[in-house]
């Protein structure tokens, strides 16, 4: 909710002295007045109205409104005040939020007044959801939203010199025009961006990025069975920018090599390494696993860091 909003608790126009029993309606959307001097926040559904709770200030119940029907109609809804901003740091954590819950759980804490409390609380155990990251400097940073995940396969590092993109994500995120070539920009996580060409191939029926993929491979040191992460971001304009990410599968050494001794019993069948024990090596204090801007790729599966 937006912390900037005073709360207008007054009692002008609740009843006219012609019919003193007949409210003067709110200047915001979705705000009635009460009888009692405070104001009800509302929306409605399919024709249906779903009560958002009652209220001491007329501006607290519009913003409330705001919350409920930004939940139920995104960005498209009409609100009273500014709306959430992916561009703005705090806007693009509260989307995160309320993307995260459902339409019944969020107006169950606007009903109970209990949505700034949650939201300070997630916002103190995860900034950063697991959907989203940061990128940029103290002038200009952007929140880039997790669009999919490529294992590379052989063939996306053999010759062929192209990265096969799967045709449900292709046609979601990156929807073009069969015959069409066209350039496609995106920033790694230094910073760097990296130029590709991205087109239709009739003859595989298959999405892909060519020319500047063999060097970002060389770069990058991209094998079989890492996974490639597209992101997306956006500002109030709606202008995408893009975020490709590498997560690099672990060796087949690490893979084996144990992460603690004590995780394992006397009893286990050794690990052996050119006809060595190494389940009996001597244990770093973290697990083998491959980290990148606090995410990690383990056992196959990709996960967010904890701390």
């Amino acid at each position: 909710m937006n912390a900037n909003l005073q709360r207008q608790e007054s009692s002008e126009g609740f009843a006219s002295k012609e019919n003193p029993c007949k409210l003067k309606s709110s200047r915001y959307k979705g705000v009635v007045p009460q009888h009692n001097g405070r104001w009800g926040a509302q929306i409605y559904e399919c024709h249906r109205r779903i009560w958002l709770g009652t209220f001491a200030g007329e501006s607290e119940a519009a913003g409330v409104y705001d919350i409920a029907a930004q939940r139920f109609r995104g960005f498209g809804a009409t609100t009273n005040f500014k709306k959430l901003c992916k561009s703005d740091p705090e806007g693009a954590t509260e989307l995160s939020f309320l993307a995260a819950h459902s339409k019944e759980e969020i107006v169950r804490m606007l009903r109970h007044h209990t949505y700034d409390e949650e939201l300070r609380n997630s916002r103190r155990k995860n900034p950063l959801s697991g959907n989203t990251c940061w990128m940029g400097n103290s002038n200009r940073s952007h929140v880039f939203e997790f669009l999919f995940n490529k294992t590379v396969t052989p063939s996306d590092v053999g010759k062929l010199n192209r990265l096969v993109i799967p045709k449900q994500p292709a046609e979601k995120h990156f929807p073009i025009n069969k015959d069409d070539k066209i350039p496609i920009n995106f920033q790694d996580g230094n910073g760097k961006v990296w130029r590709f060409t991205y087109s239709y191939w009739g003859s595989s029926q298959s999405y892909v990025i060519t020319k500047g993929w063999r060097l970002f491979v060389k770069e990058k040191g991209i094998r079989e069975g890492d996974v490639v992460s597209f992101w997306s971001s956006s500002d109030c304009s709606d202008l995408k920018q893009y975020m490709i990410d590498i997560f690099h599968r672990p060796s087949r050494i690490d893979r084996c090599v144990p992460t603690s001794i004590e995780d394992h019993n006397h009893d286990q069948v050794p690990v052996r390494l050119f006809g060595v024990d190494i389940s009996r090596a001597e244990a770093t204090s973290s697990s083998p696993q491959f980290t990148m801007n606090s995410r990690i790729y383990n056992n196959g599966n990709l996960e967010k860091k904890s701390h």
